[in-house]
């Protein structure tokens, strides 16, 4: 399996819809790779100190744990993006890349180092126990969450469906509550969508999953249908979106182009190379003005699709700099002990753009006033990890042939005035200025277009 997404760091405390931020990893069979030889000095090595650690250290060792911790360490020790998942780490990942899990249906976000409620999802167990926007979630199941991450808040809060939690609230200031919830399979719907004026529509993408392609092809059905058969525009919103799969998000950029490259994909050896087209007469809303919007927390499946619409001067993409994941992670089971998720490629534009470290730039800044601004929240980029792989260079120059006429200059990624995380209670609502600022972007393009010309 590929993903194309990373996971946020804390201190980004962007929303996350009780769905762990997935990887952008590129799915392909794993059994078809060749076994390098075992190096035997190497595997006495780590038997060795096993065996002294299970014999000497001061309290009894669970030998599982250990194992488990030590491929964490290696793996992780590569670079940001590959790990070791042990069993219940894996099954999470399948659940979030179909789109479903058991839990409790909230938008969350980190507030001064407490959990926040950013909005309960419609028909949820959050939804139908009064949980509101701006909660604050003090314990779990008699647990402070103070000192968790958001990523240890959503595993203590999902769990099989039928089971029981009980969360201790603050609400307005007030004294806390505690409140029994018991947890449902949880349908994660990725795009949400609506029509603003002039027939512009509006369409959000919070992560990309199997279902993503299916729910934007209906949204925009559905816009069309409201704006009288035909969209004069459409803001596809990509703020906030940390990727996903990697064949999603072909799909979402191939129901916008009319044939072409839309990723290329090079790995350490040239058979692993491929190369990912749009269908030839793959647009759905040909002739229709877009806007991709872009922030920093905009990683992977966000900026291939971002990048691709970009190369291919199909939307003009506005806010401030993506987030630079510009590698693939491959999933490699491992027969019932969990799974590798290991870097094994990076991508590149259309136009042979490396997104690694880089970013997708803006063809328009937008910065984010502060009244808009994630409280205390700053902005990371993957140049920023610890062990992020450096940026080689377009794909043309690696290949040693002739840049691309036209392609983007190699510039690091990184801030714009303004660019900073944004509230996500913000996002698509008449409050959102970037939002605004691509609407007035799309109305200037159809007054153009209906002037006469002489």
């Amino acid at each position: 399996m590929k993903l194309a997404s990373r996971l946020r760091p804390a201190a980004i405390g962007a929303a996350a819809a009780l769905l762990t931020v997935m990887p952008l990893f590129a799915c392909q069979d794993a059994s078809s790779r060749r076994d390098p030889p075992a190096n035997d000095g190497d595997l006495a090595l780590i038997q060795d100190v096993l065996q002294r650690v299970k014999q000497s250290y001061v309290e009894p060792v669970n030998t599982d744990k250990f194992v488990t911790n030590a491929l964490k360490g290696a793996l992780t020790g590569l670079d940001p993006h590959s790990d070791y998942m042990d069993e219940k780490e894996y099954r999470q990942m399948q659940s979030d890349t179909r789109g479903e899990f058991g839990g409790l249906g909230m938008e969350l976000t980190m507030a001064d180092g407490v959990p926040k409620v950013v909005s309960p999802i419609d028909d949820t167990p959050a939804a139908r126990a009064g949980i509101r926007a701006g909660d604050l979630i003090l314990k779990i199941t008699g647990q402070p969450t103070d000192n968790m991450n958001l990523a240890e808040v959503v595993e203590r809060l999902r769990g099989p469906a039928g089971t029981s939690i009980e969360l201790t609230i603050v609400r307005n200031g007030r004294s806390p509550f505690d409140i029994t919830l018991t947890r449902a399979v949880i349908h994660v719907v990725s795009v949400k969508s609506k029509l603003e004026p002039n027939r512009i529509g509006y369409a959000r993408i919070s992560t990309f999953t199997e279902q993503t392609q299916d729910e934007l092809t209906d949204a925009i059905g559905r816009m069309q249908r409201e704006a009288g058969g035909h969209l004069a525009g459409l803001v596809l919103d990509l703020r906030n979106d940390p990727g996903g799969l990697l064949d999603a998000a072909v799909d979402v950029a191939g129901d916008f182009l009319d044939g072409g490259t839309i990723v290329s994909t090079r790995g350490r050896e040239s058979e692993d190379d491929e190369v990912y087209t749009a269908p030839a007469d793959g647009d759905r809303i040909r002739g229709t003005p877009m806007v991709v919007l872009i922030n920093g927390a905009s990683a992977s499946a966000s900026e291939i699709v971002a990048g691709a619409l970009q190369d291919d001067h199909r939307a003009t993409v506005m806010g401030t700099g993506s987030f630079g994941k510009g590698s693939v992670q491959t999933i490699i089971p491992l027969h019932g002990r969990g799974a590798l998720r290991l870097t094994t490629a990076r991508y590149y534009t259309p136009s042979g753009r490396s997104i690694q470290d880089h970013g997708i730039l803006p063809d328009i800044v937008v910065g984010l006033p502060k009244s808009e601004r994630l409280a205390k929240g700053i902005v990371v980029h993957e140049a920023d990890l610890r062990g992020a792989l450096k940026n080689t260079g377009a794909l043309n120059a690696i290949r040693g042939t002739a840049s691309p006429e036209g392609a983007a200059a190699e510039t690091g990624a990184g801030g714009a005035a303004g660019d900073a995380p944004i509230d996500p209670a913000i996002i698509g609502t008449s409050k959102d200025s970037q939002l605004a600022a691509a609407l007035k972007f799309l109305e200037g393009k159809m007054a153009s277009a209906a002037r006469p010309r002489g």
